[in-house]
């Protein structure tokens, strides 16, 4: 047999581990000396100290890995209890994958701080626009809550005008408003300019945009994930002028590449006022 420090190394474990386990009764020594106290370990205790690690390791409680060990669970209650773990691994991932992606934006948009100037703003007029639409709301306008919302609404948008006969006469448009007073939520109008009457898509909703007095407006170049530094520019501009916005800005993308998002080109607009 093997003293507690023998089997620990045997293991790949820590001796504070086995005294744990012996403890809470999932891996108890196989004998102890009655004078000494000192635990000893037999070598097929192996299998069990690896089958508990590995199932530690799914991220499966002590209770759930004794149970399952001791064989007082069956074979459907296992199956049930790793697939679970395995969803609830997949939604971790898919989030992780989501916040790396988020970190990733922000250090482009930090790497390209500066690049853009303010010289790149135009100040122009917005003429009214004929647009058919559909819209959803977004936890926030941040761009991870408005890109899963709008991105699946053109798809749709488009199939509902194919299916009235309605034909798109000018790039799709992008608007924002608040859902509420008070709260982060948006509602999030994904257009398309069109000239039909408004019951030409029953299914769409076809309306006039109004027209923007004075908007202050910047190309961008790439990706809507990378947009904050044509944001911070036109914020830049904007302060530097006096102006005051709502900070809603419209997206015309006038080059929508969808397959390879960092080659489009969208207008930004914002509207502007001064007090």
């Amino acid at each position: 047999m093997f003293t507690i420090g023998d089997f620990a190394r045997l293991g790949r474990v820590s001796v504070r581990m086995l005294r744990h386990y012996d403890s809470i009764g999932l891996l108890r020594p196989a004998s102890v000396d009655p004078h000494s106290g000192y635990r000893f370990y037999r070598a097929d205790q192996l299998r069990r100290l690896n089958r508990v690690i590995a199932l530690k390791e799914l991220g499966l409680t002590l209770e759930q890995v004794r149970a399952i060990v001791d064989d007082a669970v069956d074979v459907a209650e296992l199956r049930g209890m790793l697939r679970l773990r395995r969803s609830q691994l997949a939604e971790q991932l898919a989030a992780d994958t989501a916040r790396l992606a988020a970190v990733e934006a922000r250090l482009r948009m930090i790497e390209s701080e500066g690049r853009m100037t303010t010289q790149d703003v135009v100040l122009k007029e917005i003429a009214p626009a004929r647009v058919a639409e559909l819209s959803a709301v977004a936890a926030s306008y941040q761009g991870e809550d408005i890109g899963p919302v709008i991105q699946p609404l053109y798809p749709e948008l488009f199939r509902r005008l194919s299916a009235a006969g309605v034909n798109p006469t000018g790039p799709a448009i992008a608007w924002y408003e608040p859902a509420d007073a008070g709260g982060d939520a948006v509602v999030v109008h994904a257009g398309v300019l069109v000239d039909a009457e408004p019951a030409a898509a029953p299914d769409v909703t076809v309306r006039d945009l109004p027209a923007l007095r004075s908007a202050a407006t910047i190309i961008h170049h790439g990706a809507m994930d990378d947009v904050e530094p044509s944001m911070q520019a036109l914020a830049r501009w904007i302060e530097d002028n006096g102006y005051r916005t709502d900070g809603f800005a419209r997206e015309v993308y006038l080059d929508y590449c969808a397959d390879t998002p960092e080659k489009g080109v969208t207008e930004l607009q914002l509207a502007v006022y001064r007090d």
